[in-house]
């Protein structure tokens, strides 16, 4: 018996692999589709990734497949990933059968050129020319929700798809908790006459000089980008990875600006060491990935903001600065790490403060619930886009490429990813509660440029178990707690109060 359930599963984790490898060209050809294809192998591009898609889905929803599911499911003493592997195969075969094979074809194809039609639109500022392909993308997702079914809320069912568990009824509090928090203090920060200077951040940074230092940065990170990754530019900054000696980052540069092609990049870096961490022995069991997007933006936005906009970070590498960008020659350190945290209410996520923002997620997060449950059309969304940001930050988008076509997300049907990156400060917070007890001089450490020490921590806490674990289970396993939002909330607090002279 024990040699038929050994042979059993090595011939499931084949199986598993097989997925991996096809879903893994599918990856490629979409990096490729952002960083590389022509304007015009757009259409043959789409019919590619239509076919590869459906192949993924047929091996995804086949009677083999459910030939495993049922052999494995409900047998005691599993261990861990053996159980995981189960649950998070079923899980995937249970939704994607439910949805027609030429649907699902269609679906991808059309996601495809969505992408291309965002593009356009941003580049052009024009959102009527993504409309179409957004209206039909959300057709989609709407009819799936009825394919896969819901109680209660329907954008649960999208939610749960990267961060299981997480409803709207939680969301609803927490955002609750987090803006009234993030108001109060900006309310503060309003009210202080100290204003930090943040004008030596624009000028002209040669996009060679930002690379050089971006790199050596990532260097101390120990995110690998010799040997098991890369970088490249796209309009929009993003991780992708095919296996853990394979992840690659994209960041855009603007040669008048100091900080967005840094800290995107530092952000990705989060992402892509968190990949490269995972142990060689989760391939073929479809757990060789981060556990949530969440716990992924937990990774990057720790890094982004948590580390990389610390006063100790800046002390090791703010000389280094100064030795590439002569406009930093005669900004004092004070003034230099001041500015990184100046907080000023703006309408562009990836360059929005570190307290205001979750409110550019809290936005989104309203506007993908209203658009999913019908109470909103997508005609509407430069409307009501514009109206939310005028309300919660007292700005407005003077043309639709900084307003609702900043983000690339909805163009391939990402609906119910936005909350990950405010839960992600969240995690993030917790976590850093939790290193600081183990590691008290963590500060100190990397005042001195020593960052593998917090790659390390991350690695033997989060990193080695991929998704093994749930994201509930995961925070309990490494902090004993459950997920609250007043770790994040008490940070932003001690932060700001230094930054502002509250």
């Amino acid at each position: 018996m024990k040699e038929s359930f050994e042979v059993k599963l090595q011939e499931f984790k084949d199986y598993l692999r097989n997925i991996e490898n096809l879903n893994s060209t599918i990856a490629l050809l979409e990096w490729d589709s952002m960083v590389n294809l022509p304007s015009k192998g757009v259409p043959f591009r789409s019919e590619v990734l239509g076919y590869l898609s459906g192949e993924s889905y047929k091996l995804t929803t086949s009677d083999k497949m459910k030939e495993f599911i049922d052999f494995f499911n409900g047998k005691d003493n599993l261990d861990d990933i053996t159980r995981a592997m189960v649950e998070k195969s079923k899980k995937e075969y249970d939704m994607t059968q439910k949805i027609p094979a030429d649907e699902y074809r269609e679906y991808t194809i059309a996601a495809s050129n969505s992408g291309a039609a965002w593009e356009e639109a941003k580049d052009k500022s024009d959102f009527s020319i993504f409309e179409p392909h957004l209206k039909k993308i959300v057709d989609y997702k709407k009819k799936f929700i009825e394919y896969w079914g819901y109680s209660g809320d329907k954008y649960d069912t999208l939610l749960d798809f990267y961060e299981p568990g997480i409803t709207v009824k939680d969301l609803d509090i927490v955002f609750g908790e987090l803006k009234t928090a993030i108001m109060e203090i900006l309310n503060k920060i309003n009210a202080s006459e100290y204003k930090p200077k943040t004008d030596f951040f624009k000028g002209s940074f040669s996009k060679n000089l930002q690379e050089d230092f971006i790199k050596l940065i990532l260097t101390k990170m120990e995110y690998d980008f010799n040997e098991r990754g890369r970088i490249d530019e796209s309009t929009h900054p993003f991780t992708t990875n095919f296996g853990n000696k394979d992840v690659r980052i994209t960041t855009h540069y603007y040669e008048n600006e100091f900080r967005s092609a840094l800290f995107s990049c530092i952000h990705e870096g989060g992402h892509a060491i968190y990949e490269q961490d995972i142990p060689d022995e989760l391939r073929g069991t479809t757990l060789a990935e981060g556990t949530s997007m969440g716990l992924h933006e937990s990774q990057s936005r720790f890094y982004e903001n948590m580390i990389g906009k610390s006063k100790e970070f800046w002390h090791y590498f703010y000389p280094e600065a100064q030795k590439r960008f002569p406009q930093l020659k005669d900004i004092s350190f004070e003034e230099f790490y001041k500015g990184l945290n100046y907080v000023e209410p703006s309408l562009i996520r990836i360059e929005a403060d570190e307290l205001t923002y979750s409110i550019h997620i809290i936005i989104r997060y309203e506007i993908e619930k209203a658009l999913i449950n019908d109470e909103i059309d997508v005609g509407d969304l430069p409307k009501v886009w514009s109206a939310k940001y005028k309300e919660y930050l007292g700005v407005e988008p003077k043309n639709d490429s900084e307003g609702v076509l900043q983000d690339m997300h909805w163009s391939d049907g990402s609906f119910g990813y936005f909350p990950s990156y405010a839960l992600g400060n969240l995690y993030g917070a917790q976590f850093l509660n939790k290193m600081l007890k183990d590691v008290p001089d963590l500060y100190a450490q990397i005042q001195k440029g020593n960052l593998s020490i917090v790659h390390q921590w991350l690695s033997d806490n989060i990193h080695r178990y991929g998704a093994v674990y749930k994201p509930s289970e995961l925070i309990k396993r490494v902090t004993g707690e459950k997920l609250e939002a007043k770790y994040f909330i008490d940070y932003l607090n001690r932060k700001f109060k230094e930054v502002y002279n509250l």
